[in-house]
């Protein structure tokens, strides 16, 4: 079962503006709080925040483990000097999170936490994870935060599995755009129809 104390981070440093910038077009770059992120300026807050997921997610697990976390942009810094992330020379594109140098990453430099890429990893195992007290990144479609739509689709986005009771899992959503949707759980069923079933485990 998931601790109700665990924290929540999003990737966007207001989380009250993360409707907005989902469904308004509203300009990342136009958050009042950017700086809390650790973005040495507010162009590149704007061009790596949607990119920031996963980031997000080592940054929950840091502090419900050890109580203490670097910034958001430290993190990526980090992350990206081991290839976790790369951008296309020609058209700026950015691709990542990648999960093989992104462990590696985290072994390296956070040695408290225990980092393990499940390219295929199904619902019981998932399940299996959790049980045996470890944390799951899993790759999910970002529409994860209004389930009540139909799920257009799987994967693209992570969010971090902390818990579950019975057939019901807790999960923070570094992109939800209300609390419900940030702080969230979902039927196992539910969960699956977005779950591309590959993740990066963490303890």
């Amino acid at each position: 079962m998931s601790d109700p104390q665990f924290p929540t981070i999003t990737q966007y440093a207001s989380p009250d503006l993360i409707a907005a910038i989902a469904y308004e077009d509203h300009d990342r770059g136009d958050d009042p709080r950017w700086a809390e992120s650790g973005a040495p300026d507010v162009d590149t807050y704007r061009r790596w925040c949607g990119h920031m997921c996963g980031i997000a997610c080592l940054r929950m697990a840091l502090l419900a483990r050890t109580g203490d976390a670097p910034t958001l942009f430290d993190l990526l810094d980090g992350a990206r000097k081991y290839g976790a992330y790369t951008e296309d020379a020609d058209t700026g594109a950015i691709r990542g999170l990648i999960y093989a140098p992104f462990t590696q990453y985290v072994e390296e430099a956070h040695p408290r936490l225990d980092a393990e890429v499940h390219p295929t990893l199904t619902v019981p195992g998932l399940l299996a994870l959790l049980d045996s007290g470890r944390l799951v990144m899993a790759s999910v479609h970002k529409e994860i935060r209004r389930p009540e739509n139909p799920a257009p689709g799987k994967g693209g986005h992570l969010v971090l599995v902390t818990g579950h009771h019975g057939d019901t899992l807790y999960f923070r959503n570094p992109s939800g755009h209300t609390e419900q949707a940030r702080t969230a759980s979902l039927p196992v069923a539910e969960f699956a129809e977005f779950f591309a079933g590959r993740g990066v485990s963490l303890t």
